[in-house]
């Protein structure tokens, strides 16, 4: 058993009298490094580390399944940085010399890693709750507490990614090679701020679905609560019925599905869509039925895709069609009404998360109403809440010139956060830097919900991908995407190539079209 004793001296971690130079110094080569590390300190004397504003709370050894789907032996180290942002750091046993940090979801507010089951290929993995407790949808722990505020918008990810290194480079006896961050939703967001914001903290990035722009996404979600619920006193009614939605979907897919060359239930690239929503029936007498709209659905309808704007011109872009009659589509996200959120007096969840970051982020205000919001004050408002939670900057000089490698994908359908949001950055970035292939590409996934679900195949490594990039320079020109029955881990139903954005999966004409084989990606 070892019996190392950790201190902090000088700036170097000391561990039986060896130092060791703090992770983001230290030079560890892959080519030099064993294929697995299984020689380590002892993991319940990982409470002795001394680190500058970091208390190891516990630090167990978990020789078995832990929680959810992590099975490899490791050592769970569970602390605090600062006042209160928690994190865990999981440290397996045959460590491959890598470092992942999964991002969070909505608001965070408990410890999250979205790549926690990364443990299992020998990565060590870290997350955050990035300084408060909370539900998803809750942001009343942001309420006039701008330090709160600041490690929730950019200063948790950071703080929690250079402690991690410093503890598995005292835990191993050296630093690791490669550091990744992966993550969805807010923890897209999280990945384009470290690239944007920390350049050196990760050598690669990936992004999924990522919630960026916070101003324009909250304005895009006050101004669909205001389409949908334009009385705040009356939020229990549906706007549209699940039945609708379906037809609405139905009748825009078979307008627009074989636009790609396939009729798969899915469209490639929605945007080729010229569906017009005014042919959709008319109800008689105006009497909302399954299969037509009234007329005052037509005009709501209508708005719902529209981008979002002001006198400034386009705040938010538009939603593309697709994902309006899945489950988890449209009347879970934008429509409503979602009956788990009717307690916090939220409809839907744009609606529950656009309002609660303007009471508390924005104006520090429980009881501001978003009926009477007049965006044409968006710019004057979020002035300084934008310095903190928007990671918009299309200028990646600093993480290009280090390296480093930065994958995005979005669904296509995602009804949280419209999908050309994540085209429109890609493309600005693109704009600034022609040689921006070279170190980011974006895949866009089609007929996928928000993060997972949907029609579509929505699961891919991206582990691997990013790890392949960095590690051996392969770039991503095709990454494999599975749609799997019953979730993750069930059969395999379908698979799709995933194309770098411009390019789009395109059918050779013979083969299954459920077979990722029987495609090639095609400029458009």
């Amino acid at each position: 058993m070892n019996t190392h004793r950790f201190v902090f001296v000088c700036g170097l971690l000391v561990a039986s009298g060896i130092a060791v130079v703090p992770a983001q110094r230290a030079v560890v080569t892959a080519q030099t490094a064993p294929a697995a590390f299984t020689s380590h300190a002892e993991c319940s004397h990982l409470v002795m580390l001394r680190l500058p504003d970091v208390k190891v709370t516990e630090a167990v050894s978990v020789p078995t399944a832990d929680k959810g789907n992590v099975r490899a032996p490791h050592c769970r180290v569970d602390g605090v940085i600062g006042a209160e942002i928690r994190f865990e750091l999981l440290l397996p046993e045959q460590w491959n010399h890598k470092l992942t940090m999964g991002g969070g979801g909505g608001f965070v507010g408990s410890l999250q890693n979205a790549i926690e089951s990364s443990v299992n290929g020998g990565y060590a993995t870290v997350g955050t709750d990035t300084g408060h407790k909370g539900g998803a949808t809750d942001a009343s722990w942001a309420l006039n507490n701008l330090e709160r505020q600041l490690n929730f918008g950019y200063l948790a990810v950071h703080r929690t990614a250079e402690v991690a290194k410093a503890i598995v480079a005292s835990y191993y006896g050296g630093a690791s090679t490669r550091n990744y961050f992966l993550g969805c939703s807010r923890g897209g967001g999280q990945a384009l701020m470290e690239a944007q914001r920390f350049p050196d903290d990760f050598d690669g990035v990936v992004a999924g679905a990522p919630a960026f722009d916070w101003t324009g996404l909250g304005a895009q979600m006050v101004r669909n609560a205001q389409v949908a619920y334009p009385d705040s006193r009356n939020i229990a009614a549906a706007p549209f019925s699940q039945e609708q939605l379906k037809f609405v979907e139905t009748k825009i897919l078979e307008a627009c599905d074989a636009l790609d060359g396939v009729k798969d239930g899915l469209m490639e690239d929605p945007r080729r869509c010229t569906f017009d929503l005014n042919t959709i029936a008319t109800c008689p007498g105006d009497q909302a039925g399954p299969q037509c709209l009234t007329k005052s659905q037509h005009g709501m309808l209508n708005a719902l895709y529209e981008p979002t704007t002001n006198r400034d011109g386009v705040i938010y872009p538009g939603q593309p069609f697709g994902g309006e009659g899945e489950a988890q589509g449209w009347k879970a996200w934008i429509t409503g009404p979602n009956p788990q959120l009717m307690l916090q007096k939220a409809p839907a969840l744009r609606f529950a998360f656009g309002t609660a970051f303007f009471k508390f982020l924005v104006f520090n205000d429980p009881a501001w109403d978003y009926s009477r919001y007049d965006l044409d004050n968006l710019k004057k408002d979020t002035q300084l809440t934008a310095t903190f939670m928007n990671a918009t900057s299309a200028d990646l000089d600093a993480f290009k010139a280090k390296g480093h490698k930065l994958l995005l994908w979005h669904g296509w359908s995602d009804p949280a956060l419209t999908a050309l949001a994540s085209v429109r950055y890609y493309e600005q970035a693109q704009a600034r830097d022609a040689t921006l292939r070279d170190y980011f590409r974006m895949f866009m996934m089609p007929g996928m919900l928000h993060c997972i679900g949907g029609p579509g195949p929505d699961t891919a490594d991206w582990t691997e991908t990013i790890d392949g990039w960095v590690e051996r320079g392969k770039a991503p020109d095709r990454v494999i995407a599975r749609k799997t029955a019953g979730g993750p881990g069930g059969n395999v139903t379908r698979t799709r190539p995933l194309c770098p954005y411009p390019q789009r999966a395109t059918y050779t004409g013979s083969g299954s079209i459920d077979a990722a084989e029987n495609f090639v990606c095609r400029q458009p």
